[in-house]
């Protein structure tokens, strides 16, 4: 894999500086995010001809053409002891790369901190939860986390519906089925009607984009089957009001009705400095879906999410600022 030598030595190099991400640019220097900061790997410049080269040489996408109508595309691998979601795109100078490196191991629930409330939501048999956050908040690892809780601990058939393939799970206990859009299905709203078909007990989501997908998710979620997702929002207010907003006023109140019923959790994440190998630690409000919080999604009350998370930690509730609080007394957060 990746016969370009010094691709391949700009990946190991970004490897072993532990980088989350690597980004290559037609005439300028590589650069890598570590610990949340993006600075040069190397004061080599790349050329245009050697970008253009790489992306038709490694990923096999005769589309280099400049002319082309399609300006981005993406690919996801393993390399090694890591998993590559690749994002070619074209920009002012020519084609860039933007290369984001997982773990090939998933974290446990453990090894990320997570509170005890994630194992109740992983054995759920039905309902949705989402983990929400702006794009690099840990959304993918967090998912691929609960699906390898779920598939470590319960004989039950999963089905993923990503944009690429991030993780790959091998099964234990679960029968799990990767599809990527693109690749294996249209879309991810038909991947969904298609999955309804196809006899799951969870699915994966990568994405909940538009009014159709938000729609089939909550229809799974209703029908007896536990939907995981995300979506860009920066708090379970702001989720909440997000879904019902996507949908025409008519059917807004009826939305809101669906989603009271079928809602489990939102984890609402995002990465702060912290004392630890990888220099970030994720930090999350959450929102558990007892009914006083059904009650405010009915009644159009969100704005009162805050209080009443903070007022039930017993059930596994915390806002942002009571999450980063317990991480600065345990030490784990920078002050």
């Amino acid at each position: 894999m990746f016969q370009t030598s010094w691709f391949r030595e700009l990946l190991e190099a970004a490897i072993q500086r532990r980088a989350s991400d690597l980004h290559i640019s037609s005439g300028w220097v590589p650069m890598v995010r570590v610990g949340g900061q993006i600075g040069r790997l190397t004061d080599v410049i790349i050329s245009r001809q050697e970008v253009a080269d790489l992306i038709r040489k490694e990923f096999q996408m005769v589309m280099v053409s400049e002319e082309g109508p399609a300006k981005e595309y993406d690919y996801s691998c393993s390399y090694k002891q890591v998993r590559l979601r690749i994002h070619v795109f074209y920009q002012y100078n020519g084609w860039a790369l933007a290369v984001r490196i997982l773990p090939v191991s998933i974290p446990t629930f453990a090894e990320l901190g997570f509170p005890p409330v994630f194992r109740k939501l992983v054995d759920a048999p039905q309902g949705l939860v989402l983990v929400t956050g702006p794009t690099g908040s840990g959304k993918s690892t967090t998912l691929a986390s609960m699906v390898q809780e779920i598939n470590r601990s319960r004989p039950v058939h999963m089905i993923t519906i990503e944009d690429p393939i991030e993780y790959v799970y091998e099964p234990l206990k679960a029968l799990i089925q990767q599809r990527e859009v693109g690749l294996h299905t249209r879309g991810f709203a038909t991947a969904l009607r298609a999955a309804l078909r196809e006899d799951p007990d969870v699915i994966l989501v990568g994405e909940m984009r538009d009014l159709e997908t938000i729609q089939a998710a909550l229809e799974a979620a209703e029908t007896g089957h536990l939907v995981l997702s995300t979506l860009h929002t920066n708090s379970a207010a702001e989720t909440i009001e997000r879904i019902v907003g996507v949908f025409p006023e008519f059917q807004q109140q009826q939305m809101r009705i669906m989603l009271a019923e079928s809602l489990l959790a939102v984890i609402s994440q995002r990465l702060v400095p912290a004392r630890t190998p990888l220099g970030r630690v994720a930090a999350q409000e959450i929102l558990i879906a007892n009914p006083a919080v059904r009650n405010l999604i009915r009644e159009k009350k969100t704005y009162q999410l805050p209080t009443l998370m903070q007022t039930n930690a017993a059930q596994g509730m915390q806002t942002m600022e009571q999450c980063l609080q317990r991480l600065r007394l345990q030490g784990v957060m920078n002050p």
